[in-house]
């Protein structure tokens, strides 16, 4: 089962749009443009406030192993 977690590799800001996207498995570019997207359409408290509950909710992830 797959888990939703924050990424540490490529994040912007909290790292959620880059866990979104490596869950997803879509480029998280996408991810954040869509985002946009959603901002500009719905308002943009509704974003912000729901990207601040999510930086607050969803764990961090772990940094991939180097073999």
């Amino acid at each position: 089962m797959k888990r939703l977690y924050r990424s540490l590799t490529d994040r912007k800001l909290a790292g959620i749009c880059g866990g979104l996207g490596e869950y997803l498995d879509v480029d998280p570019t996408v991810v954040r443009l869509a985002a946009v997207i959603i901002c500009f359409a719905t308002g943009f408290i509704p974003l912000v406030v729901a990207y601040i509950v999510a930086w607050f909710i969803v764990p961090e992830g772990s940094l991939p192993q180097v073999k």
